[in-house]
C-alpha cells in the first residue's frame, strides 16, 4: 500500500489522504473540516505554537468552551484521548493521536501590546512577511472572512506549547517541548470552522520574534468506533458523543 509518511505519528495511507497545506511561520489558516475528517498538525521544525480555535461551522454562536473542555475530562492540559467541547456540550474535535504529549489550554495568545513590548514596533511596510504580528490580530483576521469579530474571539487551544505552574502560582513555559516532526491528529465530530496562528506563545520568554512554520494535512478518518480511546476516556466523553450523534440524526 503507497503511504504518505508524516514524522512523529504513524504514516497515513496515500488513498485516505484529502489535502496537505504549510501554515508559514507567524501567519495564520482557516478552513472547515467536515465530520469524519481529520486534521493532522506538525511541527516541522521544532518549537511551533499553533493557537486554534473552533466553531460550529452551521451555527458560528456555537464554539469551543475551554472550561466545559477541562472540567469535564479533569484535566489542565489536552493530549491524545481528549475531545474539545462545545458551549452546547456537543464535541467539536477529539485527540486521536499524539506524539508531544502536552498541549496548553490555558494561556491564550499575545495582543499587539504584548508584541510592541516584547519584539519591538514592526510593520508590514518595512518587515513585510517577517513582521512580527500578535496572535490575537491573526485570528481576528481569519475570524472576519466568516462575518466573525473581537466579540466571537475566546479561547485557544496553543497546540505544541506547554506551561505548567509552579509552588508559588506562576506560570512557566517549557521551551524546546515540541520536536521537530512532533504531531497531533484531530478527528472531526461536527463540521467545524477551524481558526488557526502561528504566532509565537504570549509566555515564549525568546528575545527575538522566531515563530515557526506548521504542516496540516487533512484526512478521512471516519466517525468514531465505540471501542474509540476518546469516546471511552470517561464517562462525560461517552455522554458527548452521544449528545453529538444525536445532533445529526435530524
Amino acid at each position: 500500500m503507497s503511504q504518505i509518511a508524516k514524522p512523529g505519528l504513524s504514516p497515513l495511507p496515500a488513498e485516505r489522504l484529502l489535502w496537505q497545506y504549510l501554515v508559514p511561520a507567524g501567519t495564520h489558516w482557516s478552513g472547515v473540516m467536515r465530520r469524519g475528517s481529520a486534521l493532522r498538525l506538525t511541527d516541522s521544525e521544532g518549537g511551533a505554537n499553533c493557537a486554534v480555535t473552533f466553531f460550529n461551522a452551521e451555527e458560528k454562536l456555537e464554539r469551543y468552551n475551554m472550561p466545559d473542555t477541562l472540567k469535564a475530562q479533569h484535566t489542565a492540559l489536552l493530549t491524545r484521548g481528549h475531545c474539545l467541547y462545545s458551549d452546547m456540550g456537543r464535541i467539536l474535535c477529539s485527540l486521536i493521536d499524539d506524539s508531544v504529549g502536552w498541549h496548553d489550554p490555558l494561556c491564550g495568545v499575545s495582543d499587539a501590546a504584548q508584541v510592541r513590548e516584547k519584539y519591538g514596533e514592526s510593520h508590514y511596510q518595512s518587515a513585510r512577511n517577517a513582521m512580527a504580528r500578535s496572535g490575537r490580530d491573526s485570528l481576528l483576521i481569519e475570524l472576519a472572512k466568516y462575518g466573525l469579530g473581537k466579540r466571537d474571539l475566546g479561547a485557544t487551544v496553543n497546540f505544541f506549547s506547554k506551561v505548567t505552574v509552579d509552588a508559588e502560582g506562576r506560570l512557566l513555559f517549557a521551551s524546546g517541548h515540541s520536536p521537530a516532526g512532533g504531531a497531533v491528529d484531530l478527528r472531526f465530530e461536527m463540521n467545524t470552522l477551524v481558526v488557526l496562528s502561528t504566532a509565537p506563545h504570549p509566555l515564549d520568554p525568546a528575545p527575538s520574534h522566531a515563530p515557526k512554520p506548521a504542516l496540516l494535512t487533512a484526512w478521512h478518518a471516519g466517525e468514531a468506533p465505540a471501542d474509540d480511546c476518546c469516546r471511552n476516556f470517561c464517562g462525560e466523553n461517552q455522554r458527548g458523543f452521544v449528545n453529538t450523534e444525536r445532533y445529526y440524526l435530524s
